[in-house]
């Protein structure tokens, strides 16, 4: 296999001043990065090295901040998510982004409501990017957590028309933590959204169930190695870690994902 092509494009979460320098010292094939404060509702600030980023052949995934919720009944959160998720994705366009990451949400009133917001929302987006909602570990009504909401969620976005690129992040821990059954849990996924186009490798600090989202590193929580091993192989590349630690850890966990690829 080519060592270019998706399976085999294997990278990290790094902090977001020196990305590609970060990627060169792990031997990262791609990275992700926050283009602003993951708490805060602040615009991304313009970045010095934009062209740089665009002009590099390495993968560079944007996470957008924790906090966005576009499915919230409560205006100011659902409008605030709105805004930062289009300054976001207006960010990671100057950047040559590959895509944007961003949290499915919950809402305080029903699931079904929140995913007629996700479409709302969609519907007054642009974004040149690629958008990529990822599953999420915890939160009642929460639109991705579950495998059956992410499943009305998809059905109800699937149609829109509106010159998105939409994609789906899988994420082991999160998994782990709503407490979906992770043997066939990329079959499953891949069942409902078509395809899973960025791995989030994970391992879990907390046990299933919980809604804890504390990653660990790969085999060394409460997944298990073989389990984490199966889905990395089933779900293939690109794949990014968060998991802590050093560099040390992470290089750590790029083999562990390398070696699960190739099995």
């Amino acid at each position: 296999m080519n060592p270019t092509e998706p399976r085999e494009i294997v990278g990290a979460h790094v902090a977001p001043e020196q990305p590609l320098a970060e990627a060169e010292d792990l031997g990262a094939g791609c990275v992700q990065v926050f283009l602003s404060d993951p708490q805060g509702w602040k615009k991304p600030p313009p970045r010095e090295d934009a062209d740089q980023l665009r002009s590099s052949p390495l993968p560079l995934y944007v996470h957008a901040p924790y906090l966005i919720n576009v499915c919230s009944p409560r205006n100011n959160v659902r409008h605030g998510s709105r805004k930062i998720l289009q300054q976001t994705c207006e960010a990671a366009a100057d950047v040559g982004a590959a895509a944007v990451i961003v949290h499915g949400g919950h809402a305080e009133d029903s699931v079904a409501e929140g995913v007629k917001r996700w479409v709302t929302s969609l519907e007054r987006l642009s974004s040149e990017v690629p958008l990529y909602i990822e599953n999420t570990a915890g939160g009642d009504n929460a639109v991705a957590r579950h495998f059956d909401d992410l499943a009305r969620l998809w059905e109800g976005i699937a149609g829109l028309d509106d010159g998105i690129e939409l994609g789906f992040c899988f994420d082991t821990c999160h998994a782990h933590a709503a407490g979906e059954e992770l043997g066939d849990a990329v079959e499953r996924v891949r069942a409902i959204c078509g395809r899973i186009d960025l791995l989030h490798a994970n391992d879990s600090r907390d046990p299933a169930g919980t809604g804890a989202d504390r990653h660990a590193n790969l085999g060394k929580g409460e997944i298990g190695a073989g389990v984490l091993r199966e889905m990395i192989s089933a779900c293939g590349g690109p794949v990014v870690c968060e998991t802590p630690g050093g560099a040390e850890e992470m290089q750590a966990d790029l083999e562990f994902v390398r070696e699960a690829l190739a099995a």
